[in-house]
């Protein structure tokens, strides 16, 4: 489950473009790969399992489904379980939507092999801007076929540079689709997203009319309604606009909802009279369904200007709500609240907004899908700035593992690899080197006793996160100045890797003060 948040140069506090993404694709390690020149005539793989850690090698990218024409050369880009920027600061973000059950194809039901994290993949080897992407991974889509990767689940990509920003989503055909038929072996469109403006994605789609005609803002494939009118899903004799969400998108899940309301309620709060969710004194609206209003999917814009500008810091604390303090706060259910020695109600020091499944069929929770994610694999931000050298113009802030846990690393996009730390994580096997494992102990530790252990971390986490950051700007404002090509990846490598190398040492100090900490609490 996967949130992605947009925020156009004219919307953004420093000029910049922002991308972000918080991903459950199993293998977060993140490594760069770098360029690469390709004999004439040679073939590149395509892959099966992406997603996927199989072992300590960072070289088996899984199981071979077919292949396409190799480029003479491709270019170095940050490859993970989806893979986010490139070299020249291209850079994709992803989010699972959901499309009609018959548009559905798993692998072997027909001849479709491109999955949507393999298309970002050749994307950010031969691409540098996002039209270039969009007409490559579209033309990729069609040719080979869209296969599903996570679930039943379409895709939607958030593509964008220093200048530009769209969203693309990508719909399967449905069972049977051969090569040999001549039909394409996918739906896309793609719109752009205004300079001023932000939006965010909630594993929903958001595309709603598309102007095919209009090509400065909008791109689709040559089927885009034929396909609809032939399954009779729209019928331009009604002489209303297509829309592709009618057409091809069935009715939305709470989950994708909830994310849209807190977003739009938040950046532009005077928009419209959004849906009262703010919890109050109440406790019982957390489950009080009855009474919940349940609004439209067309009161949300596909995007909107903030009333403010955005800046990193907004986009780091999303990804790390858990709605506090409104009716899908799992944390304020009335089940967590018991009687103390005195007979005082007080809310249990293990209410957290990540119970486990067990957990909530035991006191009965009703079930929220925060954004923040307990066993998150990690979240990402995009900065892209188009005033520097290309080496240093963006960055990739990184936040292994649940972001509520987790610190915000930056590296510039010119270094020459992430950490060792970084790159390793094997999920059967616990390792005190792999800084995922170490924030993923911490995280555990915390359910312990959730509400006590939250104020330890941040008073932990939150100096020393702002102690990297503020070394990374005066850096970042060195770096600017530095006319020297090899020695701005000199010391932008060195301060990167220096960063990623205390995330793990911090962690396991921490984990150590908390167990303290909370078995002195248990103990009481």
């Amino acid at each position: 489950m996967c949130t992605v948040i947009a925020v156009g140069r004219l919307a953004s506090a420093d000029g910049s473009t922002l991308i972000s993404h918080s991903d459950t694709g199993r293998d977060s390690r993140v490594r760069k790969v770098a360029a690469q020149e390709h004999a004439p005539g040679s073939m590149a793989a395509v892959h099966w399992g992406l997603q996927e850690v199989r072992g300590a090698d960072l070289g088996d990218w899984g199981e071979v489904l077919g292949e396409i024409p190799q480029v003479a050369h491709s270019y170095a880009y940050f490859h993970s379980a989806y893979s986010h920027v490139n070299e020249h600061g291209l850079a994709i973000a992803e989010s699972t939507t959901a499309q009609r059950p018959e548009l559905q194809c798993q692998r072997g039901e027909g001849e479709q092999i491109m999955t949507i994290e393999q298309a970002m993949v050749f994307a950010l080897q031969r691409c540098r801007h996002p039209r270039e992407a969009i007409a490559l991974i579209g033309d990729l889509m069609e040719r080979y076929g869209f296969l599903m990767s996570c679930g039943e689940g379409a895709e939607l990509l958030c593509i964008a540079d220093a200048h530009e920003v769209w969203i693309m989503e990508v719909l399967g055909v449905g069972k049977g689709w051969t090569r040999a038929s001549g039909r394409p072996g996918a739906l896309w469109a793609a719109r752009r997203l205004p300079d001023e403006h932000a939006l965010v994605v909630g594993n929903w789609s958001v595309l709603r009319e598309i102007d095919a005609a209009d090509v400065e803002h909008c791109l689709a494939c040559a089927e885009v309604e034929s396909h609809a009118i032939e399954r009779g899903w729209f019928d331009p004799a009604q002489g209303r606009p297509f829309d592709w969400q009618e057409a091809y998108i069935p009715l939305p899940r709470e989950s994708a909802v909830a994310r849209l309301w807190l977003f739009y309620s938040t950046v532009a709060p005077s928009l419209r009279a959004w849906p009262d969710r703010q919890l109050g004194r109440d406790k019982y609206k957390t489950l009080d369904g009855y009474n919940q209003v349940i609004e439209s999917m067309a009161i949300y814009p596909f995007s909107v200007k903030p009333e403010r500008p955005l800046a990193l810091q907004d986009l780091m604390a999303f990804h790390r709500s858990t709605f506090e303090g409104t009716v899908y706060d799992i944390t304020e259910q009335p089940q967590w609240w018991v009687a103390d020695a005195q007979g005082q109600l007080q809310k249990s020091p293990l209410a957290t907004p990540f119970p486990s499944p067990d957990l909530r069929r035991l006191l009965k929770l009703t079930h929220r899908r925060p954004v923040a994610r307990h066993f998150g694999h990690y979240a990402m931000i995009c900065q892209l700035r188009s005033d520097l050298p290309a080496d240093i113009a963006g960055v990739y802030w990184l936040a292994l593992a649940n972001p509520l846990v987790s610190t915000w690393v930056p590296m510039h996009l010119g270094i020459s690899d992430t950490h060792p730390s970084f790159r390793e994580y094997l999920p059967q096997q616990y390792s005190d080197s792999s800084a995922r494992w170490c924030i993923e102990f911490v995280d555990n530790l915390m359910q312990l006793g959730f509400q006590k252990a939250l104020p330890l971390l941040k008073a932990a986490r939150d100096p020393f996160e702002a102690d990297l950051h503020a070394r990374w700007r005066e850096l970042d404002a060195r770096l600017a100045q530095e006319s020297n090509a090899a020695r701005r990846l000199e010391q932008a490598t060195e301060f990167a890797q220096t960063a990623m190398a205390a995330i793990a040492p911090f962690y396991i100090d921490l984990r150590g003060r908390l167990l303290v900490a909370l078995t002195h609490a248990q103990n009481i």
